[in-house]
């Protein structure tokens, strides 16, 4: 009975062993560090690598040929910021990225929605505004200076005889450009935008049809909000790539006339290698227009956000 009194000591409950990683799954995780290993040396040496050159750069005096000269920072961003053409610069830039959003977003809209609504001239008119994307921006570049040349231009006679020029002043320089760049981008962000309109599903263009909504609430109600995401990814494009204008400006107008197309980008060329010849102002420039592009595409992507997404 005594014996059948004592307690048993309690037992202790056993872990279970964890299993090992199998020869195997060692094997796939080492293939995806491979599959990943060049993309990763990718991003290091042609993005990391440099962007750490600059900002070393654009805290040291570094002139164009005397190479780094030591730490001087803050004078180079308070160099930059007192430029003669920085405010100005950035002026324009914005001016400039504005139209082009504007035009480009809504132009590419249009076409799209043309295009969609299209049977007979589908493949034709797809065509048709796709043929310029596939021009470089340069050659396009090239090819409008020519035609806008008063002197070989097709336009010559005309310019000659009514006594203007397409890139004489600063209103006819930057609209030039602006119809440059649509012409050679509407295509594209219309590809954009038709991906984005095939992707609402006709149910829901069905049933407002059936609940009487007219074709200016369809669009209003159902194909602006759908349209969300591929707003935000079109609108992030094209800001982007005006606020980075520089080779369509650099062919067509050098900045000019007087100065008055000068985008940031160009300056930051012409600090570093043109005239004042100082990379660390330029790469002072170039820090902070990357800190600008950070917040304005941050707050793009918060702006088209989805309500239910806080």
């Amino acid at each position: 009975m005594v014996a059948d009194t004592i307690a048993a000591p309690p037992v202790q409950p056993t872990r279970p062993a964890r299993p090992r990683r199998s020869s195997r799954a060692r094997r796939e995780a080492l293939r995806g560090w491979g599959y990943a290993l060049p993309t990763a040396a990718f991003v290091v040496f042609v993005f990391l690598v440099p962007l750490g050159l600059v900002l070393k750069m654009s805290g040291s005096d570094w002139p164009l040929l005397g190479g780094d000269r030591g730490w001087n920072f803050p004078e180079n961003y308070a160099d930059a910021v007192d430029h003669r053409l920085f405010w100005d610069s950035i002026r324009f830039t914005l001016t400039y990225t504005v139209i082009t959003t504007i035009l480009l977003v809504g132009l590419g809209l249009g076409l799209a929605m043309l295009v969609q609504e299209s049977t007979r001239w589908k493949a034709f008119l797809r065509t048709s505004f796709l043929v310029p994307s596939a021009l470089g921006l340069a050659s396009a570049s090239l090819l409008f200076y020519v035609l806008y040349s008063p002197y070989a231009g097709p336009f010559a006679d005309l310019m000659q005889a009514w006594g203007f020029t397409f890139l004489g002043s600063p209103e006819g320089a930057l609209w030039s450009t602006v119809f440059l760049i649509v012409w050679r981008y509407a295509g594209f962000y219309m590809l954009l935008m038709l991906v984005g309109l095939q992707g609402i599903p006709d149910d829901v263009y069905e049933a407002a049809r059936i609940d009487g909504a007219s074709r200016w609430q369809t669009f209003r109600d159902i194909t602006l909000p759908l349209l969300r995401p591929t707003f935000a990814l079109t609108i992030v494009l094209c800001v982007t790539g005006s606020l980075l204008a520089f080779e369509q400006f650099y062919i067509l107008t050098k900045g000019g006339p007087d100065n008055s197309t000068m985008t940031i980008v160009q300056l930051i060329y012409n600090v570093a290698f043109q005239g004042q010849n100082d990379l660390g102002v330029a790469a002072a420039i170039s820090v902070i227009v990357l800190i600008a592009l950070i917040v304005i595409n941050v707050f793009q992507l918060r702006a088209f956000r989805r309500p239910e997404e806080g």
